[in-house]
């Protein structure tokens, strides 16, 4: 199945983990990267517009290039959260076709569906990434954000905050 399949939110989400016997393991491990407990000026955050679900290997792939562009400019100053959780269990009744078969099968109406990931819900205005740098990285920072909105299925925006001192 495409990745476009489980976009859109339908439903309640199904995340009852107690009642599903194999469930893939989240691609994603590491939420904050960088240096957390350093003293920065800016935070950038890339805001959703749209409601939709993420799924688990595409925050991985945003969280990866983000990452890696910050640490080939940066080194370690910088800290990046990756915010959303893979919470909702994603089903998929699976269709066989091939070599011999005439026509596809129907299968049943409504079928349960095996695990086959997860994916997390996020509204609109809900930040996703967010990455804290000081004022000479702003620019270094919104090219890893730009890169790793390309690797998301909803549209999104960059928004940069000055950080209030402590």
């Amino acid at each position: 199945m495409r990745a476009r399949n489980y976009r859109a939110v339908k439903g309640q989400p199904y995340t009852r983990k107690e009642y599903v016997k194999s469930l893939p393991m989240p691609k994603i491990t590491k939420f904050t990267m960088g240096n957390p407990t350093a003293k920065y000026e800016y935070q950038l955050r890339l805001v959703a517009l749209e409601k939709a679900q993420i799924r688990h290997n595409a925050l991985e792939a945003a969280r990866v290039a983000v990452n890696r562009h910050l640490s080939r400019h940066l080194g370690k100053e910088y800290c990046l959260r990756i915010l959303p959780y893979p919470h909702t269990i994603l089903r998929e009744n699976k269709m066989i076709f091939g070599a011999h078969a005439d026509r596809l099968q129907d299968g049943m109406r409504r079928a349960f569906g095996k695990p086959i990931g997860t994916a997390a819900r996020v509204k609109p205005n809900q930040t996703i990434i967010t990455v804290n740098v000081n004022s000479e990285q702003i620019e270094t920072a919104k090219e890893a954000l730009k890169r790793g909105k390309a690797k998301l299925p909803i549209p999104c925006r960059i928004v940069v905050e000055k950080l209030p001192p402590d």
